[in-house]
């Protein structure tokens, strides 16, 4: 079993149980998915970055990228619509865990001057999404190996009614936000 998942069974429910009076164990909010996604917007000009992309998330979330298409034509971006535009990964169970393990662990201290995760991106309804700059900071992606520096968007899918009960549920996991 996940390090993690074990923290959150034997320390992270008793903790938020008390903290916020629930009655039972099912009405602590949980981990529920994490969604990583990456925008490939040049790949409409040079199919081998979407190759890149798809190559560089498979390999730090260890699962393999749904290609995502463009909804509607938009002239200004010069995208035309069902053309391939980026890609992305939903988590779940034991994979998940790994893959916050290893972005509380390794990820986040790696990025530059950093100061911690902002408090302030959640969705209303106990929904985290959270930005990277750079895919460099995953320890299996090899700087030469890199076609071009991209970003990827982070999105942790729980099941708690506010924000409030989200941020102590994020919090007890072990990711570090800002004071």
């Amino acid at each position: 079993m996940n390090r993690l998942k074990e923290k959150y069974t034997n320390e992270i429910v008793p903790s938020l149980m008390k903290k916020h009076n629930y009655k039972t164990v099912m009405e602590v909010p949980k981990l529920e998915k994490i969604v990583v996604n990456m925008g490939v917007g040049d790949a409409t000009a040079n199919a081998k970055l979407m190759e890149a992309a798809v190559n560089d998330l498979s390999v730090i979330t260890g699962q393999k990228p749904v290609i995502t298409k463009a909804k509607k034509s938009i002239a200004g971006f010069k995208i035309r619509e069902g053309q391939e535009i980026g890609c992305k990964v939903t988590l779940r169970g034991e994979k998940m865990y790994n893959f916050l393990d290893k972005l509380i662990s390794i990820g986040l201290p790696r990025v530059r001057d950093f100061r911690g995760v902002s408090p302030k991106a959640f969705d209303g309804r106990g929904n985290y999404t959270l930005g990277i700059k750079e895919q460099l900071i995953f320890s299996e992606i090899e700087f030469d190996d890199v076609v071009k520096v991209r970003g990827m968007d982070i999105v942790l899918v729980t099941t708690a009614k506010s924000n409030e009960e989200a941020l102590d549920l994020l919090t007890e996991l072990g990711i570090p936000f800002r004071k």
